[in-house]
């Protein structure tokens, strides 16, 4: 049951990048043509994703108080009622304040590769043994997560004005050549088919 599902499904995204892998080059570059220009503008696109997060947390807010007041005899009403009100809360400061909310992202960024960087490095030495010589690379992922830690708590304050948006710019980079690879393959499959035809 579990395999006719997988082979229905690989069947479905065969099928997609067959008829669509065109869409997927078309993202797959405005997401590297997006991601360059958040690198060659890191403290521009720092703020946008401040401000887009703030936003989030806005409507979120709002989200919420308008189901906590539809609702009646909710029982976690208090809960939900902290909740709804410090996402509006959260949300008003990162729009009202964006500067502000990028030095709170970057912090949370930092802390995020502290933890995952030692995770990641004492995990790598602790089971290399287990996990073969991948081991190694998972070693290499877990240090470069504390040297860019490092990276950014040595030029702190300066590097929350930028750290944000050169994340987002590389990680659109590497997702949208990553997009590109598969619309390729999306591509390569279809003319493999058309020449497969008599």
């Amino acid at each position: 049951m579990v395999t006719q599902d997988l082979d229905h499904m690989g069947h479905a995204i065969k099928s997609a990048l067959r008829g669509h892998w065109r869409l997927f080059v078309f993202q797959g570059v405005v997401m590297i043509a997006l991601g360059l220009c958040a690198i060659v503008a890191p403290v521009m696109a720092t703020l946008a994703v401040d401000i887009f997060v703030g936003w989030l947390f806005l409507l979120s807010g709002i989200a919420g108080l308008i189901a906590m007041f539809s609702a009646k005899d909710m029982p976690a009403f208090l809960w939900s009622l902290v909740t709804a009100a410090l996402c509006l809360a959260a949300g008003i400061l990162l729009v009202w304040k964006p500067t502000q909310g990028a030095v709170s992202l970057t912090i949370l960024l930092t802390a995020f590769f502290i933890v995952e960087g030692l995770f990641q490095t004492i995990t790598s030495v602790a089971y290399r043994e287990w996990i073969g010589s991948t081991w190694g690379w998972l070693l290499l992922s877990g240090i470069a997560d504390l040297v860019l830690a490092a990276l950014i708590i040595m030029g702190w304050p300066t590097t929350a004005a930028w750290t944000v948006g050169l994340l987002v710019g590389v990680n659109l980079i590497t997702s949208g050549w990553g997009i590109l690879m598969i619309a390729f393959a999306g591509r390569n499959l279809v003319r493999f088919v058309e020449k497969s035809l008599p």
